[in-house]
C-alpha cells in the first residue's frame, strides 16, 4: 500500500512494526501520543505546543540492549525559536553544544545562575 487515508472522524490511530518514513501531518491534534522504540532521525517539529511533554532515553540503546554499540555517536539535534522556558534537563549529554542569541536568565546549571557565571567570566 503505497498511501494510508484517515478520515476527519479518526479518534486513534495504533501502529506496531509500521514503516512511517516521510509521513507529513498537518493541523492535527496529537496531544498524549507516545511514540516507542522509534526512529525519529531527521524528524522536524514546526508550530507545535509540546508543553507537558515528556522526551526521554533519547540516542543510541543503553548497555545490555541487543543493539548497544559502544561507538555509537547521536547526530545533533538543532533547536530553533523555541521557547522552553521552565524546563528541565537532567542526566543529560550536552557535550558540545551551543547557545546563542538565547534569554538565559534565571537559567541554572547545577544551581549555578549563568548570568552570574557569564558576567564573573567577563571580568
Amino acid at each position: 500500500m503505497d498511501k494510508i487515508e484517515i478520515k476527519e472522524d479518526c479518534k486513534v490511530i495504533e501502529a506496531r512494526n509500521a514503516m512511517l518514513n516521510g509521513s507529513y501531518f498537518n493541523d492535527v491534534a496529537m496531544a498524549h501520543v507516545k511514540i516507542v522504540n522509534a526512529n525519529l532521525s531527521d524528524l522536524e517539529v514546526e508550530g507545535a505546543q509540546i508543553g507537558g511533554a515528556y522526551i526521554h532515553n533519547i540516542g543510541g540503546p543503553p548497555p545490555g540492549h541487543p543493539m548497544y554499540d559502544p561507538n555509537f555517536k547521536q547526530r545533533p539535534v538543532r533547536f530553533d525559536n523555541c521557547d522552553l522556558n521552565n524546563s528541565t534537563f537532567t542526566n543529560c549529554n550536552l557535550s558540545g553544544v551551543s547557545i546563542t542569541q538565547s534569554n538565559l536568565s534565571g537559567m541554572k546549571i547545577n544551581g549555578i545562575d549563568v548570568e552570574e557565571l557569564l558576567k564573573a567570566y567577563t571580568k
